[in-house]
């Protein structure tokens, strides 16, 4: 599931994504916020991943690739700053990979530094 993460500063946008994450938890929960920010012209956002996150499932990750054709690609100079929180190896792995694909600029933090990322994705 993708949860709101509560208590951001004006202007950011957080997330958790924790145990199976589906189609709809992109659909209904992480599209809106994010499209709002795209609209307002400035994306800054804290997506953690963890402690019990599984997995995403096929759903989840055709909505993410949707996501980033839709209001990714087509909206480059919203995107400010993303901060992924994780301690999950593979996430950091795909983000140091694949980061330089992302908008704007992406910085990784671990599961204990959300307060760290958070200031970073404000500032």
């Amino acid at each position: 599931m993708i949860e709101v993460l509560d208590g951001m500063p004006e202007g950011v946008i957080g997330f958790r994504a924790t145990g199976h994450v589906t189609r709809a938890d992109y659909r209904d929960v992480l599209l809106p916020p994010m499209k709002a920010a795209v609209e307002a012209g400035e994306v800054r956002m804290v997506y953690a991943v963890g402690p019990d996150f599984e997995k995403f499932e096929a759903g989840a990750l055709a909505e993410d690739s949707k996501v980033g054709l839709t209001l990714g690609i087509p909206h480059l100079h919203a995107w400010k700053r993303c901060a992924i929180v994780t301690d999950e190896e593979w996430v950091l792995k795909a983000i140091h990979a694949f980061g330089f694909l992302t908008p704007g600029e992406v910085a990784t933090y671990g599961l204990d530094q959300l307060d760290e990322a958070t200031a970073w994705a404000a500032g």
